[in-house]
């Protein structure tokens, strides 16, 4: 094909000669690139203008108005960040593609999503998930460690991690400083997190959902077409060993005989089956059912017929990872055997700066390499795309979870304006903690971004997922049973996590020297083992306590979803969004003179969403109750409830199809 006739040039042989990095300083990728960010921008102004963002409810939960297919792109987009591109391909490049076997697993998990979680938060009429602990266990202490759990884990595993391998792929294309890179990207990602609120960030991440998938295909029929076709791809994978091995074991650089199998051998398998069945589904609960990210998305829908097209169009999509992620890893490893593959420390260092291995930088490593001009430009504005919808979504995500959780417990009679401040103010402090620890991210797990996440996971989370499901699904369960499991269970985790730290997790050529009886556990294994210690404890110890009274649990159980009794809170909520009273609690009867703002001031708020308004008319005990059962009813008519549930059987069996076909 003449490449050169829609603008393109293609010379892979002349690429694969130069420098580390392939700049990106051609007229085709530039206009390319230059043209994402102006839609990007003008869909989330766009978003911007058209919702109410002065309120909890506009900014945080986009009004509850969303549609089914923005929510499953939103669903997708917020999950895969460029921590996907970078360290499911390197881990595939790594060992094969029992990596895409964490992808297929939320096909099962965002059905329970869907059918049995959100439901019970619909109608327990909550905005975050631990002022969900708090109407369901009482007291304050576990709705506070479960925020502060939740910032740390944003920190450690999602913001640092995406900011890290979005600049991997900027320094291979662009050969920028990475911090420099990172600097950028955050403020252009601020802008409409900050300015737009939930609602520009779901729209945007529609848009950025279509050029992901688009521009990955694009890459996977270049990459396929270069080794030949899927058959010649298993063959040259199986033999892409690098010439460079000095006296380094062969179990170090050879491809692993399992390495087209997802089900590892229980015991010497590095994705041990087991472990991905069971300990993983433990992770997965936690994240797609627990977690403020993903349930965020899922409360702004219109009702919960929505909610469910939203978890069967996300499952669907779920479905590429291995294809547009997977494959195309295992194919740069066969292109660029001795950088991707390289064990010599050294020569690992020269490659990416870091001695642990160059995994990471398979997949960047294969866009500008690999794609010609102009979708070079593309490809490089689809893991922009990645790594920003992912960041806005836990940039919102945190800054609800802070503002809702957290500071309203230092100031409970805040003003709805310096609520949406603080929550703004808190993403910039967000940042620069990430930013702090990346080099952290950058050596763990033998280099391999994707395991370091899954790992953090595995240590911190299961408590947290066991709570959930017993408190959703065990009336009996209550506040005592629940913190103490979460505390026991988060020392556990922390024993281990630090350990690792400690002792470092080491390589293939230098092991680490940390004990067995801490390090030699599988992560997986780990999270299982965390898991059930932590169920035991729950409910061993709310058996031997004071159990909470029905009428405290109307529609926060399970058992009990469909009581239509009035639910009597166990405490009274911290903050109210409507303020009769002034700071020293005294009435206003007076009506205060209209201050003037100069124009700045006035065109800044507005920008912000904090634009002043007429305070608008009080309702009456009657329209509130009726307002409070719209957003809690989760009826459904029949049509639509019939068409979701059999998606959703069809959903289950082609998850089950590819499982068995590449098991």
């Amino acid at each position: 094909m003449a490449w050169e006739y829609f603008g393109f040039s293609r010379s892979l042989e002349k690429q694969r000669t130069e420098s580390p990095y392939t700049r990106i300083n051609n007229a085709a990728d530039i206009s390319v690139i230059i043209i994402y960010f102006l839609v990007v921008l003008a869909v989330g102004v766009i978003a911007m203008v058209r919702t109410n963002r002065s309120t909890v409810g506009g900014f945080f939960l986009a009004g509850r108005s969303m549609v089914w297919w923005p929510i499953g792109a939103s669903l997708f987009a917020s999950n895969i960040g460029s921590g996907h591109f970078v360290g499911i391909a390197g881990t595939a490049a790594a060992s094969g593609i029992a990596i895409g076997g964490f992808e297929w697993n939320a096909l099962v998990v965002v059905i329970i999503l869907g059918w049995l979680f959100v439901p019970i938060y619909i109608k327990a009429g909550v905005v975050t998930m631990p002022e969900y602990l708090k109407k369901r266990f009482g007291g304050q202490r576990i709705r506070i460690y479960l925020s502060v759990l939740s910032l740390f884990l944003y920190v450690f595993t999602k913001i640092s991690a995406d900011m890290f391998s979005g600049a991997i792929f900027i320094q291979q294309a662009l050969g920028l400083n990475i911090y420099v890179a990172v600097i950028a990207l955050l403020a252009i990602t601020a802008v409409y997190t900050v300015t737009g609120g939930l609602a520009a960030v779901i729209y945007t991440d529609t848009l950025q959902t279509i050029i992901m998938v688009i521009g990955s295909f694009i890459l996977m029929g270049f990459a396929f077409h270069e080794v030949g076709g899927y058959e010649k791809f298993e063959i040259r994978y199986m033999n892409a060993v690098p010439t460079i091995i000095g006296n380094i074991s062969a179990e170090c650089y050879e491809p692993r005989k399992d390495a087209f199998h997802i089900f590892r051998d229980p015991i010497t398998g590095d994705l041990p089956w087991p472990g991905l069945v069971f300990g993983l589904t433990i992770q997965a609960t936690w994240y797609w059912c627990t977690d403020q990210v993903i349930v965020q998305r899922c409360l702004s829908a219109k009702n919960l017929s929505h909610v469910k097209g939203g978890c069967i169009l996300c499952g669907y999509l779920k479905l590429l990872p291995m294809f547009l992620m997977v494959f195309p890893g295992m194919i740069s490893r066969i292109l660029y055997t001795d950088v991707v593959a390289c064990v010599v420390p050294e020569e690992c260092n020269a490659y990416c700066g870091t001695k642990v291995g160059c995994s990471n930088i398979a997949y960047p490593k294969l866009v500008v390499d690999l794609m010609p001009n102009g979708l070079r430009g593309l490809m490089l504005s689809v893991m922009l795309a990645s790594l920003m919808s992912s960041l806005t979504s836990i940039f919102n995500s945190a800054s609800t979870l802070f503002t809702m959780d957290i500071y309203t417990k230092v100031r409970p009679r805040a003003k709805e304006r310096e609520l949406m401040i603080a929550g703004r103010v808190f993403i910039v402090f967000l940042i620069g903690v990430s930013i702090a620890w990346i080099p952290v991210v950058q050596s763990a797990q033998s280099g391999q971004l994707f395991d370091y996440i899954q790992s953090i996971t595995s240590y911190l989370t299961p408590p947290v997922a066991a709570v959930f499901l017993l408190g959703m699904f065990c009336k009996r369960i209550n506040e005592a049973g629940a913190f103490f499991g979460l505390t026991i269970g988060l020392l556990i985790g922390l024993s281990r996590m630090i350990t690792e730290f400690i002792y470092g997790t080491g390589s293939c050529v230098n092991p680490t020297n940390c004990p067995t009886i801490i390090c030699g556990v599988h992560y997986l294994y780990f999270g299982m083992i965390l898991f059930l210690v932590s169920c035991i404890l729950i409910v061993g110890i709310s058996l031997m306590t004071k159990p909470i009274d029905d009428k405290h649990l109307y529609r926060l159980c399970w058992s009990l979803r469909n009581r239509t009794e009035e639910r009597v809170d166990i405490d009274p909520d911290d903050w109210i969004e409507d303020h009769d009273d002034d700071d020293d609690g005294s009435k206003t009867d007076v009506a205060e003179p209209e201050k003037k703002t100069n124009m700045f001031k006035k065109a800044l708020m507005g920008f912000c969403g904090l634009e002043e308004s007429k305070k608008a008319p009080k309702l009456t005990p009657e329209q509130e109750a009726e307002l409070k059962k719209q957003l809690t009813d989760t009826t459904e008519k029949p049509l639509w409830r019939n068409i979701v549930n059999v998606n959703a059987l069809i959903l289950l069996c082609v998850a089950a199809f590819f499982h068995g076909f590449f098991g």
